[in-house]
C-alpha cells in the first residue's frame, strides 16, 4: 500500500464524482435534472461504502489481522517498522541486513518473520479488546534516520455478539398494564432495541426504558429494555437486539394466549361430537319414554280384560248356584181347606 491516501478504487469513484458534478455545470439541456442527481447520490454512497470496507472488523476474544504490503521493503539493507495505534507504538521491530534483530510489542503483536523478503508487514493482533468503538492504526518506517510518512492505514471496528435476548411478561389485572423485559448480554457496542406489538405495531412514545451496563472486567455491555404498554393477553409482543457492527439482529417473542387452529379445531370437533352425543341420548330417552308408555297401555288393557273375564266367572257362578239352590226346594203340597 503506497503512500497516496486513495487507493485504486477510491480514485475511480473520485473521479467519477467529479465528472457528475461537472456534468450538472455543462449547458446541454437534453440532460435532466433527475439524472446527475441520482448519478450524485449512487457516486456518494459507493464512496461511503468503499470508505467503510477499509475497516476491518475484529471480534472481541480472536485474533485479528491489519493487512498492509509495503514491495519497496525489499531493498532496504538496515531499518526499523513501527504499527502505531494513533500516537501509541503497538509494535516496533528493527532490521540489520535484511534480519530482524529486535521487536518490541504490546499485547503480544507480531508482524510475518520474511516481511523484508515478501513485503508483507500485516499486523497480527492476538485479541481484540474493547477499548474503542474504532481504533486507527498506521505503519511507519524508519531507514537511514528519516522517517516515512504512513505506508499503510487501517481501521479496526470491535464488536462483540450479544447473546438471544430473554423476554418475560408479567400479566396484569384486566384494565391495567402489562410488563415486559427484554434482557441479553455480553456484547459490543451499545445495540440498539426495538420493540413490536404484533409484528406491525410500535409501542407507544415514553412506554420504553432502556438502561445499557459496562461490565467491569471485559468492557463488554448488558442491556435490559422495559416495556410497560396496555394490552390484551392474546398479543404477541417482540424485543429486538440489533449489533450494527457485526450485523446482527435477535429476537425473542412474547406470544399470548390466543389458541393456535389446531387447538382450535379440536374445540370445534369435542364440540360437534358433544352436540350429536346429546342428540342421540335424547332421541334414546324419548323412544325409551315412548315404549314406556306404550307397555304401560298394554298392561292396563290386560287387567281390565282380566278383571271382565274373573266378573264374568262370578256372574255364572252365582248364575247357576241359584239355579242349584232352586231345583233342590221342595214343592209346596196343595191342601183343601
Amino acid at each position: 500500500m503506497g503512500s497516496s491516501s486513495f487507493s485504486g478504487v477510491k480514485r475511480i469513484i473520485f473521479w467519477d464524482c467529479l465528472c457528475v458534478l461537472g456534468a450538472q455545470k455543462c449547458p446541454q439541456r437534453w440532460m435532466p435534472v433527475a439524472l446527475w442527481r441520482t448519478g450524485l447520490l449512487l457516486c456518494f454512497l459507493s464512496l461511503c461504502a468503499c470508505l467503510e470496507e477499509e475497516c476491518v472488523l475484529g471480534v472481541v476474544g480472536r485474533p485479528v489481522s491489519l493487512p498492509c504490503f509495503y514491495p519497496k521493503l525489499q531493498g532496504l539493507v538496515n531499518f526499523s517498522i513501527e504499527w502505531r495505534r494513533d500516537s501509541e507504538v503497538v509494535l516496533r521491530s528493527v532490521w540489520r541486513n535484511s534480519e530482524n534483530v529486535e521487536t518490541l510489542s504490546a499485547n503480544s503483536a507480531t508482524i510475518p518473520a520474511d516481511a523484508a523478503q515478501t513485503g508483507n508487514v500485516s499486523l497480527e493482533l492476538p485479541a481484540v479488546d474493547p477499548k474503542e468503538h474504532r481504533m486507527n492504526y498506521s505503519l511507519i518506517v524508519v531507514s537511514e534516520g528519516k522517517q516515512s510518512a504512513a505506508l499503510c492505514t487501517a481501521c479496526l471496528r470491535i464488536a462483540a455478539s450479544f447473546s438471544p435476548p430473554q423476554l418475560q411478561r408479567e400479566e396484569a389485572s384486566p384494565g391495567h398494564e402489562t410488563a415486559f423485559f427484554c434482557h441479553s448480554t455480553g456484547g459490543f457496542p451499545e445495540p440498539a432495541v426495538y420493540w413490536l406489538i404484533n409484528n406491525t405495531e410500535k409501542p407507544p412514545e415514553g412506554s420504553v426504558r432502556t438502561r445499557t451496563a459496562a461490565l467491569p472486567d471485559s468492557r463488554l455491555f448488558n442491556i435490559t429494555s422495559h416495556l410497560t404498554v396496555n394490552v390484551s393477553r392474546n398479543t404477541n409482543v417482540s424485543c429486538t437486539i440489533e449489533n450494527q457492527p457485526m450485523n446482527e439482529s435477535l429476537t425473542s417473542t412474547s406470544y399470548g394466549v390466543k389458541s393456535s387452529p389446531v387447538v382450535i379445531r379440536a374445540s370445534e370437533a369435542m364440540w360437534i361430537f358433544s352436540t350429536a352425543l346429546c342428540a342421540v341420548v335424547g332421541v334414546m330417552v324419548v323412544v325409551g319414554v315412548a315404549y314406556q308408555v306404550h307397555l304401560d297401555r298394554i298392561s292396563k288393557r290386560k287387567k281390565r280384560e282380566y278383571q271382565h273375564q274373573q266378573g264374568n266367572r262370578g256372574y255364572k257362578w252365582r248364575n247357576r248356584l241359584r239355579e242349584e239352590n232352586e231345583a233342590m226346594k221342595p214343592e209346596a203340597k196343595e191342601t183343601d181347606v
